[in-house]
């Protein structure tokens, strides 16, 4: 058989076999992208998904901040926007944001256009879409509270735009349908002080520097907030703070953070991860969910103990818990055809290995989807 790159549609863009992606995002682990594709622009995009066999499986990252890439690397295509996607244009009182803008970027744009209410994406290590994808959110704000509208392509090319409200939008979470590449978005600000928006941003970049691992190998916050309580405080009370697993620790700064010391693998992260999970559970009854996106396949010389779901005996599950669907990437393609993949997640609003069907299913979906949020 011939290898995937020479299976693919010719682009206008780069298209890399066997990338090094693990070692691109910010925890610096994990394995390669089959093959790692970077657009040239939203043409060549639409071009490539539209011209793309579908049983190969596609994956699209952004910048790397929140996502694991497991040590057995990512089958398929994996999509990585670029500068072609990254420009940023202030109208009125709105900015259109490409969506390899970064978060930070956006905030200081803003700041300087005097447009206040923004300040909140200069705490947010990511791009803007990934950001759409899981609803980012800091400091007492999120994107559903900024959002006009956002653009996507579908798996077969085809452009949508979306509203606020049809996009769905939640605490961590989308209702936008997980196959869509999100590519720009239209944010709304509000005419303020200069001033008082510059003080905003150095009150937030202060408090990030006093409370989070700025300047370690980590993947931000690690786990969702269950209703009315703080991940961190429960990996606290659970005896997690500074806690190891090979070359991975729990920040000692901020529990709800790993980091990679320097020799971690993903299987020490994951597997760390999942400690964490069932001592909170064995102290306090609460199943943490991953706020963190893991994907990609084990290597099973190095992999982590199963993911904890409650239970203490029984068999072990044949597949990854997969609470996925975050800020730094999602999965478009089908699932790869490994043991322990990541399950379907497409129906729950997020992430990786949603099994998608033929071009015209799909279009009929998210085209439903569109009407529900224009009615």
């Amino acid at each position: 058989m011939k290898p995937l790159i020479a299976q693919l549609p010719p682009v206008r863009g780069r298209l890399t076999a066997d990338a090094a992606i693990g070692k691109q995002t910010w925890f610096g682990v994990g394995g390669p992208a089959e093959v790692l594709f970077r657009p040239a622009d939203l043409a060549d995009l639409a071009a490539f998904l539209a011209a793309l066999p579908p049983p190969i499986p596609v994956t699209v990252i952004g910048v790397g901040s929140n996502l694991l890439v497991r040590d057995g690397g990512i089958p398929g295509v994996v999509i990585r926007l670029g500068r072609g996607f990254a420009a940023i244009e202030v109208e009125h009182d709105q900015i259109r944001a490409g969506a390899a803008a970064l978060d930070r970027i956006v905030a200081f744009a803003a700041a300087d256009a005097g447009l206040g209410g923004l300040e909140f994406l200069s705490g947010i290590p990511g791009s803007i879409g990934g950001s759409l994808r899981m609803n980012a959110g800091a400091y007492g704000r999120e994107m559903k509270d900024v959002l006009v509208s956002a653009i996507a392509l579908d798996r077969c090319g085809q452009t949508h735009t979306l509203d606020s409200r049809a996009m769905g939008l939640s605490y961590r979470h989308s209702d936008a349908d997980p196959s869509w590449v999100f590519v720009e978005a239209r944010l709304r600000g509000a005419p303020g002080d200069h001033a008082a928006i510059g003080r905003r941003l150095n009150e937030i970049r202060a408090a990030r520097e006093a409370t989070q691992p700025v300047r370690a190998r980590t993947g931000g916050s690690t786990f969702k907030n269950p209703p009315g309580d703080s991940a961190w405080r429960l990996i606290d009370a659970a005896g997690g703070r500074g806690l190891v697993r090979g070359g991975a620790m729990v920040s000692r700064l901020h529990t709800n953070f790993l980091i990679n010391t320097g020799t971690a693998t993903a299987a020490d992260l994951e597997g760390l991860g999942e400690e964490v999970r069932r001592r909170v559970h064995d102290i306090s009854g609460v199943l943490l969910e991953w706020e963190i996106e893991r994907i990609g396949l084990s290597d099973h010389a190095k992999s982590p103990s199963p993911p904890f779901r409650g239970e203490r005996e029984g068999p072990t599950p044949k597949a990854w818990e997969g609470e996925v669907g975050r800020a730094a990437g999602w999965s478009l393609g089908l699932p790869p055809p490994h043991p322990d993949p990541l399950p379907p997640q497409g129906r729950r609003g997020g992430g990786s290995g949603l099994e998608i069907s033929a071009c015209p299913s799909a279009f009929s979906e998210v085209k439903t989807i569109q009407s529900e949020g224009a009615a």
